[in-house]
């Protein structure tokens, strides 16, 4: 059965929001934020204090497409307003491992004694400390975030060991909530 569905997302104060065609713009105490988030079949407008995303005669497809341009403008407001934090541990057991930050990349030096090290590419919206034997990334953007976040843990795989026996590397201890 096709019916009318309306969902509605509160703007958090100090949170300004402009929406184009097919982008959004949030902008809040943390930062910036822009997405291209667009469906011919739903409306996204701004009345008065929150943002109204409507669609006519759904079917189960566009509900699902609507709740998750909903998820997706919350996660925005949440990361203007808060920002997304990630935070990864450097275990080393077997080679004393150094991680470092230079012209945009994480380098991390003698990985299971390798003499090559190991680089990851960074984002210039994503921002990074190194404290101790712990990575934080920072960000508005929490699709940006998690991605940075996961490639850093990806760069100290090892494919065909067991993990419970090799526990060295760079692992995800806290996520964004």
């Amino acid at each position: 059965m096709k019916i009318d569905i309306t969902e509605k997302v509160k703007i958090p104060e100090e949170v300004t929001i402009d929406i184009g065609k097919d982008k959004i713009k949030v902008k809040g105490p943390k930062g910036s934020n822009e997405k291209k988030l667009f469906h011919p079949k739903i409306k996204i407008e701004k009345k008065d204090n929150e943002i109204v995303i409507t669609t006519k005669k759904a079917t189960k497809r566009e509900k699902t497409i609507l709740n998750t341009l909903k998820a997706h403008i919350r996660n925005m407001l949440k990361g203007v307003k808060e920002g997304y934090e990630y935070q990864l541990k450097i275990c080393s057991g077997h080679f004393p491992m150094s991680v470092s930050i230079q012209n945009n990349e994480l380098i991390i030096k003698n990985f299971f004694g390798e003499k090559k090290p190991r680089k990851v590419k960074l984002r210039k919206d994503v921002e990074i400390k190194i404290d101790g034997d712990i990575i934080k990334v920072n960000g508005v953007d929490i699709d940006y975030v998690s991605q940075t976040a996961s490639k850093i843990e990806l760069a100290t795989r090892r494919t065909g060991y067991d993990r419970r026996i090799y526990q060295d590397g760079i692992w995800i201890i806290k996520k964004a909530k």
